[in-house]
């Protein structure tokens, strides 16, 4: 019997591999996908080792919209994807009018573009077989928004939107769709951008293995907003639930907001 196959963005690094590598360990082949082929030859290589999972590698730029056309095709072909897990993105640090204008456009095109191309060749066939999923990894930033934060924030509150809407049109599917809202986690992400970890509370950190445990479990559920850690869950519904202007106070002292600044 043939195994389903789960394609993975950024699979690279971060919550990206570790993806990778639990569901390899749940009898998934596996596509990965990121910029660094060296470092996908290597994660490859590993789950056939570990697990004994098949993993094809795709190198492609997701900034890009023709390897983003590629990868599409690519996943709209294959007849075994059981799951898609949209996990490529990175933030910044600066104000959004500091910041170089290309950085912010490859934010948006990576996150809101790839998401919605690759996820739109994935459905159809999906939905044709009546199973599969859907992973978007989105943000606890797409509810508690932070200065020098705005287009990471607005791609990730995009995010968040477009998983829930999809869920309305595949309830009566047996297809899926999970936006996954961490919060500060232990990766490369945070190194990437300069960002002194020193600068958030201890407490506030969480590690990859287990929100990614988190999400995979909740899957068989169907729950279309995953927030691991309860103090996160209790952090998005106090402030989404404040009126603005006391909500704008409170983004203003978020951690997120000063570690940015």
């Amino acid at each position: 019997m043939e195994k389903r196959i789960a394609a993975i963005t950024g699979a690279s690094a971060g919550l990206g591999s570790v993806f990778a590598r639990k569901l390899a360990a749940r009898g998934y082949d596996l596509i990965l996908i990121a910029r660094r082929k060296d470092r996908l030859d290597a994660l490859a290589a590993a789950v056939s080792r570990e697990h004994g999972a098949a993993a094809e590698v795709i190198a492609a730029d997701l900034t890009n919209f023709e390897d983003i056309d590629a990868v599409a095709a690519r996943l709209a072909a294959e007849p075994r994807l059981a799951l898609l897990v949209n996990n490529a993105g990175f933030g910044t640090k600066k104000r959004f009018w500091e910041a170089p204008i290309e950085g912010q456009i490859e934010m948006h095109r990576l996150h809101i573009d790839a998401t919605m191309r690759l996820t739109h060749a994935v459905l159809g066939p999906m939905v044709s077989r009546n199973e599969g999923a859907v992973i978007n990894v989105s943000s606890v930033a797409a509810f508690i928004r932070g200065a020098a934060n705005v287009s990471y924030c607005s791609t990730k509150s995009w995010m968040s939107v477009f998983t829930e809407t999809l869920s309305l049109e595949l309830k009566e599917t047996g297809v899926s769709v999970q936006a996954l809202c961490p919060g500060f986690t232990y990766t490369e992400f945070h190194d990437v951008m300069q960002l002194d970890r020193g600068l958030i509370p201890k407490w506030l950190w969480m590690d990859a293995e287990f929100v990614v445990e988190e999400s995979l479990n909740a899957l068989p559920s169907r729950k279309v907003f995953v927030i691991p850690g309860w103090k996160y869950r209790v952090f998005v519904a106090a402030i989404t639930k404040l009126p603005v202007w006391l909500r704008l106070k409170a983004e203003e002292n978020s951690p997120q907001s000063k570690s940015r600044l």
